[in-house]
């Protein structure tokens, strides 16, 4: 089987298409490994710049996750990837590079489709705190009731009715001291990780809450391009925080009326207990601003259903309050393949979406028409802002692209990786 990629492709697509490459694999030869044949793919591009986006495609199509009788891990016999270039040998540690960044895009992937039954909060955090001792970075977690002693409300609020507790977890891997300079910046990337969305005490309705177990995806792919990076030298000191809950429904499940007081200080009167997302976000990257020193800080969730309404299902809506933030994101999901593209940056038309009569701003906007995929992410930029942090800021939604299928793609993690020169 052959597949030649379209030579002449829409301007605000990756010239390389990637997008091809990934459906023919997903489609064509991704069903082979299921039945225990071996396969061997070969990858020919013009440069070595198509080198990493063409792998990642490869390694986006081959989901290994699955509870079936039939077909399930033991069966599934990985691919052999060969990589050939026209502009010269492929070096070997590009394509190690590359290998990692793949590996975490099945990581992300298999951590999306894994059922909540068997992946709520604490086996999240068991899982990042194991890997901290074999990959090599530090981890530290806040879980419980040491969530709301330190003020972290909003994290705390929308798990506190969940069997498992609301817990966020602080990695970082540092430059050493030996390469560190004054310059050296810290960069910090701060996932949504909801473990299961019932939508709280604002149910969502049956067919609504099917595939939530996804909603978590904005923190897979976080984790997943934390890993590829933190194993490769770098110029920057590079953290994560991973905001996990489950927003469960019970008599102790935050209500409407509500008002919580967030780790920024900021009283938000809650009116959707469905805008969960950007409760647990305001507060991490309040956390990331107060205590990591931040030069930039990037959050990326499946936040809202109007993200696929504004900008699709497979392609990621950015938020970002200067021109060369926007250019560089739109650049890196070009050469990633994981496609990105800005949404309206106006705080004075929707940050008054949150007025309230009785807190600092409500949750949830008055008007569902007016951009409110934007509002999300300016609802978690005002947060980060009243913490004094002015550097630079990216808010990335992937709730479209965060999954094809009912099957998690790993999106999100190349991007990050290409968006801050890791790969």
């Amino acid at each position: 089987m052959v597949c030649s990629p379209s030579s002449a492709p829409p301007r605000h697509n990756s010239p390389l298409r990637p997008d091809q490459m990934w459906q023919f694999c997903k489609k064509q030869v991704a069903p082979l490994t299921g039945k225990g044949k071996a396969v061997s793919i070969v990858v020919a591009v013009p440069t070595l710049a198509d080198v990493f986006p063409a792998v990642c495609a490869v390694g986006r199509a081959f989901p290994f996750h699955t509870t079936a009788k039939t077909g399930g891990p033991a069966a599934r016999v990985p691919p052999k990837v060969s990589v050939v270039c026209a502009e010269g040998p492929v070096p070997d540690d590009l394509l190690q590079r590359c290998g990692t960044a793949a590996t975490s895009i099945e990581l992300a992937a298999a951590l999306v489709d894994l059922p909540p039954c068997d992946f709520n909060v604490g086996a999240y955090v068991e899982l990042v705190d194991g890997l901290s001792k074999t990959v090599g970075y530090e981890c530290t977690v806040h879980t419980g009731a040491a969530l709301k002693e330190m003020g972290l409300n909003g994290l705390y609020d929308v798990g506190k009715q969940a069997v498992e507790a609301p817990a966020m977890v602080v990695c970082s891997k540092r430059v050493d001291e030996g390469r560190r300079s004054a310059d050296t910046r810290s960069v910090v990337w701060v996932g949504k990780g909801i473990t299961y969305d019932t939508g709280g005490l604002s149910l969502k309705p049956r067919d609504g809450m099917c595939g939530m177990k996804s909603d978590m995806g904005g923190s897979a792919a976080v984790f997943g391009a934390f890993l590829a990076a933190v194993q490769q030298p770098l110029d920057f000191d590079l953290h994560m925080i991973l905001c996990l809950a489950e927003n469960a429904i019970g008599p102790a499940a935050v209500r409407h009326d509500d008002v919580i007081r967030m780790y920024s200080g900021k009283t938000v009167e809650v009116n959707n207990t469905d805008a969960e997302g950007r409760l647990v976000l305001g507060d991490g990257v309040a956390y990331a601003a107060k205590h990591l020193s931040p030069s930039f800080v990037l959050d990326m969730a499946t936040l809202t259903g109007a993200q696929m309404v504004t900008t699709g299902m497979k392609v990621g809506a950015v938020l970002t309050d200067t021109d060369a933030v926007e250019a560089q994101a739109v650049a890196a999901g070009k050469a990633s393949g994981d496609l990105v593209f800005p949404i309206v940056y106006i705080p004075e038309y929707g940050l008054p979406e949150f007025d309230s009569p009785w807190a600092d701003m409500k949750n949830s906007v008055k008007n569902r028409s007016n951009a409110q995929c934007s509002c999300a992410g300016l609802f978690i930029e005002s947060h980060l802002k009243a913490t004094g942090y002015a550097g630079p800021w990216l808010h990335v939604d992937m709730a479209g692209p965060s999954t094809d299928s009912d099957r998690g793609t790993g999106w999100g993690v190349a991007f990050l990786l290409k968006m801050f020169d890791v790969m």
